[in-house]
């Protein structure tokens, strides 16, 4: 709601009448508008900027810890399931440095034990199974 002609609402909410009258301003120039969405956006866009001018009222939503069943159903043979966007990847560890995470930060974030696999099961199998032919290769030759 505007506040109105006359009301004492303070220098924070002359601030937020003008900006909010500047922003419409912008935008009526460049979209058409009726009176009726006029009145609707004046006001939505300075109830919003005097929301930001109060100040951080709430807390902001944090992702919140993955439960047990979610670490479970994350870690499948061929692919562990990203916390970040539900893809599956065979290691996580470059995924997470896409998102500028560490495996410590990663798993801090979404309540992770500090045992939670870096690389699926299964693609570690194989690369130990790799590497233990090649070594035993090379003992042979």
């Amino acid at each position: 709601m505007l506040p109105e002609v006359g009301a004492d609402a303070g220098e924070n909410s002359d601030s937020s009448l003008r900006n909010s009258i500047k922003i419409v301003c912008a935008y009526v120039t460049h979209n058409p508008v009726s009176p009726v969405q006029l009145c609707e956006i004046l006001a939505s866009t300075y109830e919003m900027l005097r929301q930001i001018g109060a100040g951080p009222a709430r807390a902001v939503a944090t992702p919140d810890a993955a439960t047990a069943r979610e670490i479970r159903a994350s870690i499948q043979a061929e692919g562990l399931i990203s916390f970040i966007d539900g893809r599956s990847y065979k290691t996580l560890k470059r995924h997470l440095t896409a998102y500028g995470l560490t495996p410590e930060e990663f798993r801090a974030k979404y309540g992770l034990p500090r045992d939670y696999p870096m690389v699926a099961p299964g693609y570690a199998a194989k690369r130990s199974e790799i590497a233990r032919s090649l070594q035993l290769r090379h003992r042979a030759g």
